[in-house]
């Protein structure tokens, strides 16, 4: 049995601001149970549902050190669809109505989680093969393992797996915060581990002490390779290239069912025609925009960030708008700019475009559901999850071939009549302008060929399956590389002590011969006194004779 445990800042269904907690809430469960015990660990916010807080079962509590402090820990589990989950608790680190806050905050928050994490496995009887860490809140448990656990016997088996979901946030603060936050010595903090650009790198400190690295899509493990894709740490990954892989993020499926999904108005039932047009429809109504089957519906869900494209949409906008038949909804929140942005957009093409400055779960899965055409410019995206679902819901992906969105979106091909979706490669809004007046000519003027795309992006298989598999033999090659290592270092350790054995045999033996020759030697010199003594004794008197005679004479 493989004992593999995830520790990660969050964690769907209980706390969710991006796509690592659809990961990490996933991908648990889709190991076979028979071979793997799979547990997770987070830390246990307020501002989690209470709901999920009210299932929970206290467990124990400890203590845990950072440097000159101690901080309490209570330790609690649930059991969701077959996984144990542990939620770590600290009120002072936990609280506040949202897992991040500010980074003089955040640093020794996730400092005290990586090594409440380690701390609580002998408290809970739980000796994991692999820790599986995730992004910069974890970033400290392969250093806190390999400087202040790894000689107790307990953790000298951990192995440890970094992955990277966005290497934009890396968890940097100076370098004297973090030194006193942890009581890390001073060698942990020089260019080769935790230094980067003078100050303290929780990621850094992930990426060079575990014992592998992985990123959530190839072409996204490439691109950090490069200096326009690095973030200042490309350098370090060139180094750690054969310890370095992308292995593609995957969908819930049992969730994510178009032909089960509750959220939607009408459901798949194998018409992909019908369950569009019934979705389309329904979403312009409920939206406001005007009710045309005929019309382009363009979906954008998505943080907005300059990271997702955001200024190429704000550029060329206008221009794809010209087109009067196309429409346009997007969903979600972030700068400020982008939100005021789409709001002037929506006043400006009433009935054209709908601006949903919020988040809601059942608005998503129906843009998801319903429209044409699902956008996504990214500058940069490490995996991308909306585009594989926008696949698998029947909404043709309009992407920028950067990251996951390269890896899993093909682009049309009109002479081989293949593909399921459309790309642009260089980040210029021009180039995405074109792009979208390529989708729509074939959606309007080729509907057979706009359905065959649709109906290739639903068969295309991005559930977990692919990726467990591949984590498995990570996992089991970890595993055999410590097997390997611990029976070398047996090997090693029965040689020496075979060599100290010997030593020790011959050095008896040789103190035996040479005691044994000594006491021959003492055994001859008694014989050869024996033998020596009459002739001594005769001569000694002979010699008291005569000078007893020579005394008589005396007058």
């Amino acid at each position: 049995m493989n004992r593999i445990l995830f520790a990660a800042s969050e964690v769907v269904p209980f706390i969710k601001t991006g796509g690592l907690a659809d990961v990490v809430g996933s991908l648990p469960k889709y190991f076979p149970e028979e071979e793997y015990d799979v547990r997770v660990v987070l830390p246990k916010y307020l501002c989690m549902k209470e709901a999920f807080c009210d299932r929970m079962e206290f467990l124990a509590s400890c203590q845990v050190r950072l440097n000159w402090r101690e901080q309490y820990a209570g330790i609690y589990s649930l059991k969701e669809e077959g996984v144990t989950f542990y939620f770590i608790e600290n009120d002072y680190y936990f609280a506040g109505p949202a897992p991040y806050g500010e980074i003089y905050q955040d640093a020794e928050k996730f400092a005290f989680f990586s090594k409440a994490v380690l701390t609580i496995l002998p408290v809970i009887a739980f000796s994991p093969d692999v820790i599986h860490c995730h992004d910069w809140q974890t970033g400290l448990v392969p250093v806190f393992l390999e400087a202040q656990f790894r000689q107790e016997d307990f953790y000298h088996h951990i192995r440890t797996i970094f992955t990277i979901h966005n290497l934009k946030f890396q968890g940097r603060w100076y370098m004297d915060a973090i030194r006193d936050v942890t009581g890390l010595p001073a060698e942990y903090f020089t260019p080769d581990t935790l230094e980067s650009y003078g100050q303290a790198n929780l990621l850094k400190g992930g990426v060079v002490f575990s014992d592998f690295v992985t990123t959530v899509s190839e072409t996204y493990a490439k691109e950090i390779q490069t200096v326009e894709g690095g973030e200042g740490l490309d350098g370090l990954f060139r180094a750690r290239v054969s310890r370095l892989s992308g292995i593609l993020n995957g969908l819930d499926y049992e969730t994510l069912d178009p032909s089960a999904d509750e959220r939607i108005a009408h459901r798949y039932e194998g018409d992909v025609l019908s369950y569009k047009k019934a979705n389309k429809a329904e979403l312009q109504k409920s939206l406001g925009l005007e009710e045309r089957e005929d019309a382009f519906l363009i979906g954008m869900v998505s943080r907005l960030t300059d990271q997702k494209g955001f200024d190429l949409v704000d550029y060329i906008l206008d221009e794809i708008l010209g087109n009067e038949r196309i429409q346009f909804v997007v969903l979600g929140l972030g700068e400020s700019r982008y939100e005021e942005m789409f709001r002037f957009f929506e006043g400006k093409y009433p009935g054209r475009v709908s601006a949903n400055i919020c988040y809601s779960d059942e608005t998503a899965q129906m843009i998801y559901a319903s429209c044409d055409a699902f956008l996504m410019p990214s500058r940069f995206e490490p995996c991308g999850l909306s585009q594989l679902i926008a696949l698998r819901y029947g909404t043709v992906p309009l992407v920028r071939e950067t990251g996951g969105l390269k890896d899993t979106v093909e682009p049309y091909n009109e002479f081989e009549h293949t593909g399921t979706g459309f790309t642009f490669h260089d980040y210029n809004a021009h180039q995405m302008l074109f792009m979208v007046r390529s989708a729509f000519k074939i959606f309007d003027q080729y509907p057979e060929e706009w359905l065959g795309i649709v109906q290739r992006g639903m068969e295309m298989d991005f559930s977990w399956k692919a990726s467990c598999e591949r984590y498995a033999l990570l996992y089991e090659a970890l595993i055999e590389e410590e097997r390997r290592r611990t029976a070398e270092e047996r090997r090693i350790r029965e040689e020496r002590e075979r060599r100290e054995l010997r030593q020790r045999e011959e050095e008896m033996m040789l103190r035996i011969r040479l005691e044994k020759a000594l006491a021959e030697e003492d055994a001859r010199t008694e014989e050869e006194q024996k033998k020596t003594a009459p002739a001594e004794q005769k001569k000694t008197a002979s010699t008291k004779r005569k000078k007893r005679g020579v005394q008589s004479r005396k007058p």
